[in-house]
């Protein structure tokens, strides 16, 4: 075997360390504290420092001694509590700590978070390991204090020899990512504490037999194996994890869009070199074992540029990667991270060798000023090579007929979270400031009606620009939609709005006038915060549900508004304000409602005409299936030039009566009565939706609830179960499609809700749950592909998956998850 092993410990040693330096050179002062102390606090567990966690907490780093630094951190406090017994650890429980990811690469900055990998042994009780991770969880926390974002990763010594059962949650991949993320550690890995890591010292050449040579190393060599950490081989990337690996890069996009593009390009480069993909690791490794010295040919960042530029340029696709160039560029220049001189001197060739202007140049360096143009160019060009890349990974797992090895539950969240974020819907605000830039706030909005009958498209127009003829003649507008609710609340959510802001209006054809609009900004703003926290697991897992909802009543219609010094003849104590007066005319002209739903999507709807309201409510109720938690609040606001209060409160009752009668959980089915100016309706509130019919008298109306009685199948959820369990219908959410697993004596049931929520049954099916669930995501992925204006290919309204279980005697629904292989 070439290289003589301790020659490798050695350098092994050497550019640990080399990295380290360049690591702290980093970091902002708090940073090197944090990763100063790191090592103590899990190494000790103890009243008197920060993590400590009562009972039997694993603590104890293999071969940590403490530095000068470290040991004077210890003594001081000591002294100052006056402990002459000191501070020790009474095991090692920890094999090692170790940063990964862009710590000591050129892709660091003094912003960029610690992944940190605590690494035991698999003996370790679950019990012990809940007592770990809390302890590193305060950890996090003191580090949080400090401005440092500090994610911890219990990693048992065996999890890569088995199948990944690890679950989805915060910077946990779940099982979205496998050997991918063991590729990703072993180029990027920085020892921080504990044993070496024994594959970079493997011989290279000698991967295939990876196991085969480890035994020859510890027999031949004088290796110990309690002396170093040994996570496997790398012999290669099973094709199945690249559709989830797609899926987290994607998601991971929100937070860092620029890492993302170089990343699923990567996944890209690699899927395109399968089944002999040359892993980036292993490239690094041999670097290693040849050359003497750390060089840029084993930095995790360096390394994933050239392998995308080799692929793009094989391609033929100079568009991405100028894309990709400046995408490196960025995250390298992030916060001020290519001020370092190395770091600069880098930089400087690379511009050189792509031949950029100095405008080019100019233009990224000036991120932190662009504004709403700059970051919806951004926005789109980020999203289509995002797209685009999910794509070629699509069609190489349909190329390859190969399943995906991500679990059922981890694509459903992930799918949901995507869908949340990017799926392009009719009325969803789209939030296109991924960290692109840190501020759009605009001095200056306009919005513009335009009235039907002209050469532009009727609707309203918003404008980063006065009215004054000099400041916007000859401007192009920044976004059209046909009603001004949506626009606000696009500019709003997007940060172009703020309380600064100077909102100018021409409305030409509707009734709102200016203080109506200041006013429905405030109450806007006053109502919902422009960021929101990402949404929860449990209620991605979950249908979409209405959490807070904003209804504002006559924004761009006030039947008031025309009546001047008419006199009116109704009755004060009795006035209904939805059939008023003697002409009983609805006072309710145009019904806008923005809300933000359980996935933390802003939604927003119109409604105008006759049956605004009808509509408004049937669309609303419509949107919470009948076993849904209500809102968490529901405020209404008017804007009429009369009965103001009275139109908002009456309203109000009636929105609260609709939805305590659609959530009430021990009716089958309710109806709802309305008299809407001179016409009646019947709001039909069933397990699966609701319904409206128009009523033309008291018979029409009983006829109606008959013909609806008749026209329903029967619950029989009890003996042979003949029809569709009650609690796969209150599930029911339109827009999904959900596939629901029953047990059954032979086989099991499956009941599936589509888009419109019919329902389909499938009894006594015999087979696999897990084929069946991977034969349909594969369907779906690979055959329902939709693509939006710009031609990108989205579709991440993937099928959800459900399993019926029986908890103290009643049906529970519970997301599938596939059983451990």
């Amino acid at each position: 075997m070439s290289n003589p092993i301790q020659t490798l410990i050695a350098r092994y040693d050497a550019i640990n360390q080399a990295k380290t330096e360049r690591a702290l050179e980093a970091m902002s002062e708090y940073g090197q504290q944090i990763f100063e102390l790191l090592p103590v606090l899990l190494h000790f567990n103890h009243p008197l420092l920060p993590g400590y966690v009562s009972g039997e907490v694993p603590h104890g780093i293999d071969f940590f001694t403490l530095s000068e630094a470290q040991q004077e951190f210890i003594d001081d406090i000591c002294m100052a509590t006056h402990n002459l017994q000191g501070i020790q650890a009474s095991e090692t429980a920890i094999l090692g700590v170790y940063s990964m990811g862009s710590t000591a690469s050129i892709g660091q900055c003094c912003s960029s978070d610690l992944d940190i990998w605590v690494c035991h042994s698999h003996h370790l009780s679950l019990d012990r390991l809940e007592l770990l991770e809390h302890k590193c969880l305060l950890i996090s926390k003191l580090a949080e204090h400090r401005g440092v974002e500090l994610n911890f990763f219990l990693i048992p010594d065996n999890k890569f020899r088995l199948d990944n059962i690890a679950e989805l949650g915060g910077d946990n991949c779940g099982s979205a990512q496998h050997l991918l993320l063991l590729d990703e550690f072993y180029r990027s890995a920085l020892r921080i504490a504990g044993r070496r890591l024994l594959w970079p010292v493997v011989p290279v050449e000698w991967e295939e037999d990876y196991d085969q040579v480890v035994s020859t190393l510890m027999r031949d060599c004088g290796l110990k194996p309690e002396e170093w950490l040994d996570l496997g081989g790398l012999q290669r990337i099973p094709a199945e994890e690249y559709f989830g690996s797609a899926l987290w890069l994607l998601y991971k996009g929100l937070d860092s869009p620029y890492k993302a593009v170089l990343k699923i390009l990567l996944m890209e480069a690699y899927s395109a070199e399968f089944p002999d993909t040359r892993l980036l690791s292993v490239e690094a490794k041999e670097w290693f074992q040849h050359h003497e010295g750390y060089d840029l040919a084993m930095d995790t960042y360096y390394l994933m540029l050239q392998k995308v530029t080799q692929y793009l340029q094989g391609i033929g696709d100079l568009k991405r990667l100028d894309l990709a160039r400046r995408c490196f560029y960025l995250k390298v220049c992030d916060h001020g991270g290519g001020r370092q001189p190395w770091r600069q001197a880098v930089l400087d060739r690379l511009i050189a060798e792509w031949g950029w202007s100095a405008e080019v140049v100019h233009h990224l360096d000036s991120r932190d000023g662009w504004k709403v143009e700059e970051v919806k160019y951004a926005y789109g060009e980020l999203l289509e090579t995002l797209m685009q890349s999910y794509s070629q990974l699509i069609q190489f797992a349909r190329r390859n007929n190969i399943s995906e090895s991500i679990n059922p539950e981890d694509i459903g969240i992930l799918s949901r979270k995507l869908y949340a974020a990017f799926e392009s819907l009719p009325g969803k605000v789209q939030r296109i400031n991924l960290k692109i830039a840190p501020n759009l706030h605009e001095a200056d909005l306009s919005f513009i009606q335009v009235p039907p009958g002209g050469i532009n498209r009727a609707g309203w127009y918003l404008y980063k620009y006065s009215l004054a003829p000099a400041a916007i003649i000859g401007r192009a507008p920044l976004e059209y939609n046909g009603y001004i609710s949506k626009l606000v609340a696009w500019a709003y959510f997007n940060g172009l709005l703020t309380g600064t802001s100077r909102v100018h209006l021409r409305s030409l054809g509707s009734d709102l006038a200016l203080p109506a609009l200041h006013q429905f900004c405030h109450d806007l703003a006053a109502t919902f915060p422009v960021r929101l926290p990402p949404a929860a697991n449990l209620a991605l897992s979950r249908p979409c549900e209405v959490r807070h909802l904003g209804i504002f009543l006559n924004l761009e219609l006030d039947p008031t508004s025309h009546w001047q010094d008419r006199e009116l003849a109704f009755d004060a104590e009795n006035a209904d304000v939805l059939s008023f007066g003697l002409e009983q005319e609805c006072l309710v002209g145009t019904v806008d409602l923005v809300y933000r739903n359980s996935w933390n999507e802003m939604r927003t709807l119109h409604f105008t005409g006759p049956e605004a309201v009808v509509d408004a409510l049937s669309t609303i109720l419509g949107k919470m299936h009948q076993d849904a938690a209500a809102p968490e609040a529901v405020e209404v606001f008017c804007y009429s030039q009369h009965f103001r209060g009275l139109i908002r409160n009456q309203f109000n009752r009636l929105v609260q009566e609709c939805i305590e009668l659609r959530l009430a959980r021990d009716k089958q089915r309710l109806v709802k009565l309305l008299s809407v100016g001179q016409q009646k309706f019947a709001l039909f509130l069933e397990r699966r939706g609701v319904s409206v019919k128009q009523m033309s008298g008291a018979i029409d109306f009983y006829r109606q609830i008959a013909n609806n009685k008749l026209e329903r199948l029967p619950d029989d959820d009890e003996g042979g179960r003949q029809g569709v369990p009650s609690v796969v219908d209150s599930y029911a959410s339109e827009g999904l499609i959900q596939f629901f697993f029953q047990d059954r004596e032979h086989g099991f049931s499956v009941f599936v809700l589509d888009e419109h929520n019919k329902v389909e049954m499938y009894r006594d099916y015999f087979g696999s749950k897990d084929d069946l669930v991977q034969s349909v995501s594969r369907y779906y992925t690979l055959t329902h592909e939709r693509f939006n204006n710009e031609g990108q290919f989205i579709n991440f309204n993937l099928p959800q998956f459900y399993e019926l279980v029986e908890e103290n005697g009643q049906q529970q629904v519970v997301p599938y998850r596939s059983a451990p292989r």
